[in-house]
């Protein structure tokens, strides 16, 4: 039987890796993903307008834990608006070749896209949204009845899906990674993966939300859900958040 983790492992290793399109002067790809403005993207909060409530990060990581059941209130837009801050924000661009955002990427890469399942978030319609993090907005991707449903049976039916606020859907653009690392890129957006994710914790402690990452979904379903291809786009994790039951 084939060892496929192990020879992912080997294959990813310095000694085997041809050269980075970057190396060989390729043009680099976009920082985020093109969009088509129509009119509808929803700007959030900015982000210095936004006052979270004081919390000692020693109290956030020990408090940090996955919670899976959640209270019914709803999230405010400040709230998520900080929340995607925390994960994505961006910070600096150095177009083309890197960003800096709230979370460290290889290189300042950064070559996830959010996209968020919204159930309960004050003045925003339930449905699938992008966040648009140059330009701090959302844009509707998909708020059709019964998206919920459908993000919740990709996840392989875990219920607290449709029973949080929001779920976190984060995928990966992999050539923004691979154009500078080659096939190394595989290893690092998972490591880039967990960086953000544990920002998302951190950050929903403080504004008295719980979090449940989630690892477990059917690959090609999520991918047709944010209208990816699923291999040069592909999601790589997910996650709950909603206010914490007293």
């Amino acid at each position: 039987m084939q060892k496929i983790g192990r020879t992912f492992m080997e294959m990813t290793r310095y000694a085997h890796l041809p050269p980075s399109d970057q190396q060989r002067g390729v043009t680099p790809p976009p920082l985020e993903k093109p969009y088509h403005d129509d009119g509808t993207a929803i700007a959030l909060p900015p982000p210095e307008s936004i006052a979270p409530p004081s919390c000692e990060l020693r109290e956030a990581i020990e408090m940090r834990s996955s919670v899976r059941t959640y209270a019914r209130d709803p999230l405010t837009i400040e709230e998520l608006a900080y929340l995607l801050w925390a994960t994505q924000g961006v910070i600096e661009i150095v177009d083309p070749f890197y960003t800096k955002r709230n979370v460290p990427s290889a290189g300042g890469r950064h070559s996830f896209e959010t996209y968020l399942l919204i159930n309960r978030v004050e003045g925003i319609v339930p449905g699938l949204y992008r966040y648009l993090a140059f330009s701090h907005r959302l844009a509707p991707v998909d708020i059709r009845s019964g998206i919920s449903d459908s993000v919740m049976n990709a996840c392989l039916g875990q219920p607290f899906v449709r029973s949080s606020a929001v779920t976190f859907i984060w995928s990966c653009i992999i050539y923004r990674m691979s154009w500078r690392y080659s096939e190394r890129a595989y290893r690092l957006v998972h490591l880039d993966a967990g960086h953000l994710c544990q920002n998302l914790y951190l950050a929903g402690e403080q504004i008295g939300c719980g979090t449940c990452a989630i690892g477990a979904f059917d690959d090609e379903a999520m991918a047709e859900l944010i209208h990816a291809d699923g291999v040069e786009e592909f999601v790589i994790y997910a996650a709950t958040v909603g206010k914490k039951k007293a």
